[in-house]
């Protein structure tokens, strides 16, 4: 499996460590326009690749490098600074997303190759690059709020004091500040939300549970303030992505495709049904009834962002 990770900043280098950590590839190509960076971060990876998985690392600033490659992820792009929204990303990404696109598309198979976009606003890129590569929805893939439900079960856990692998729950709609959190599909082991906490008197009155999406939505915010940037989770989260495709896991995703036609097509996150060929299936969870229209207020948003560009 050879995969491309096209710019090499820090998301693009986090997500090479994570990709590399799997196990599940035996070649990365770093693509930069940075010819210098790309093979500085290659020489450094490839380094550490001698401590665990054998890899081959090689770095590139010609697109024709990544010829071959089966599934491209998309890195580049400006980062949010302090103060900046997902959104205040828009003019410029979809300038990078333009450039980038085509030219991938012009050096890759057509027919088998999954492209997964990380560059924000993420719904918005997903959108415009597989409008962009003529590919089916279902093989450009934007991680959505994979990384948004992983701070959503961290916070629950934390709250419930139980591991989060025993939480069930998802953050829904737009990778930003519309995002909804699905409480009324929310599980603890066998058991609903509201079941958990009676059993074990624990107390989730709504005031709680708004602090909590408060926290989950704001998460970036505050790592950026205190790091400069997010890199680690969005890293694990397409590594995660990434394993789901290779290894044909068929598991549930709340990532982000596009759906629809017409003034009604939109990408957003809901969970998805994930397997070698992208996104399988699209499930409907069950929410209530500010949370349906929370998320058809989010799609909005999306939308009307899209057609800015």
């Amino acid at each position: 499996m050879k995969i491309a990770i096209i710019g090499i900043g820090t998301v693009g280098s986090a997500v090479a460590t994570a990709v590399k950590n799997t196990g599940f590839v035996h070649e990365i190509v770093l693509f930069d326009r940075d010819g210098v960076r790309a093979r500085a971060a290659a020489d450094d990876l490839g380094h550490a690749a001698s401590f665990g998985f054998d890899v081959k690392i090689t770095a590139v600033s010609n697109y024709r490098g990544i010829r071959g490659s089966d599934i491209v992820i998309v890195a580049a792009g400006a980062n949010q600074k302090p103060g900046e929204t997902r959104t205040d990303l828009l003019a410029k990404n979809a300038a990078v997303i333009s450039d980038i696109i085509p030219r991938v598309m012009a050096n890759v198979d057509a027919k088998n190759v999954k492209i997964i976009i990380l560059t924000n606003p993420l719904d918005v890129m997903v959108m415009l690059a597989q409008k962009l590569s003529r590919l089916a929805p279902g093989r450009v893939i934007g991680t959505g709020t994979m990384l948004d439900s992983a701070r959503l079960r961290t916070i629950l856990a934390r709250h419930l004091g139980v591991s989060t692998q025993s939480i069930n729950a998802y953050v829904l709609g737009e990778h930003g500040d519309s995002s909804v959190v699905d409480w009324t599909s929310a599980t603890v082991g066998a058991l609903s939300l509201d079941e958990f906490c009676r059993q074990m008197k624990i107390s989730m009155p709504q005031t709680t549970r708004n602090t909590i999406a408060h926290r989950v939505r704001n998460a970036a915010y505050e790592i950026i303030r205190g790091r400069g940037a997010t890199w680690d989770g969005i890293g694990a989260a397409a590594a995660d992505l990434l394993r789901c495709i290779i290894n044909d896991e068929h598991r549930i995703l709340t990532v982000s495709t596009v759906s629809g036609t017409g003034a009604d097509m939109v990408a957003m996150s809901l969970p998805r049904l994930v397997g070698a060929g992208g996104v399988v299936a699209t499930l409907r969870p069950k929410l209530s009834a500010a949370e349906s229209a929370a998320l058809r207020r989010s799609g909005k948003i999306i939308r009307k962002n899209y057609d800015m560009i």
